[in-house]
């Protein structure tokens, strides 16, 4: 055995998280939905490497974006190495195809329950990229699919055709800020 191999621990419990993360995800897309009233809070990183989401989303977010997969979201498909979603976004139907790695947080408000990750990178440059560009702005920008995408302090309401319920308000934390 060779005594320059260390472990790294922090790596190897972020990634069984990771994992858990998508066994739920994977029992949700065989469910249909999510039971109860579970539903999920994801932000990941928009330019993260595998991540396809439409431009006029990555122009809105152009660093990070939190999903919520509720009422609103079909199509969800889980692999080995992350998800694909379509959600409605100001009444726009979008598909997502979301890498594992790319989260940084993954959250069912339901019971309680978060999780923070550390961006996983592929070298050195790219890891330090995505530390300087958490420095720079550490608050999440929000997407909310329930409520057709609302953000910041819009009051958009569309909703995904046949469906009743009205939409969450989602506000932008920056309304709070002092400034």
């Amino acid at each position: 055995m060779s005594d320059d191999i260390e472990f790294d621990y922090d790596f190897l419990m972020q990634d069984a998280l990771r994992a858990m993360m998508g066994k739920v995800l994977t029992m949700v897309a065989d469910l249909g939905d999510a039971p109860g009233e579970h539903h999920f809070y994801i932000e990941f990183l928009t330019h993260a490497p595998g991540v396809s989401i439409p431009n006029a989303l990555i122009e809105e977010y152009p660093e990070r974006m939190t999903i919520v997969l509720q009422h609103q979201f079909e199509s969800l498909d889980v692999t080995d190495e992350g998800f694909g979603v379509t959600l409605w976004f100001k009444g726009v139907e979008s598909r997502l195809e979301i890498p594992f790695a790319a989260i940084t947080s993954f959250a069912d408000p339901s019971v309680q329950f978060g999780l923070r990750f550390e961006p996983v990178s592929t070298n050195e440059s790219d890891a330090s990229e995505a530390d300087d560009k958490n420095e720079e702005k550490p608050d999440a920008q929000n997407a909310n699919a329930d409520s057709g995408g609302k953000n910041d302090d819009t009051t958009d309401t569309s909703k995904k055709d046949g469906d009743d319920d009205a939409g969450a308000d989602v506000v932008s934390l920056d309304a709070f800020r002092k400034k």
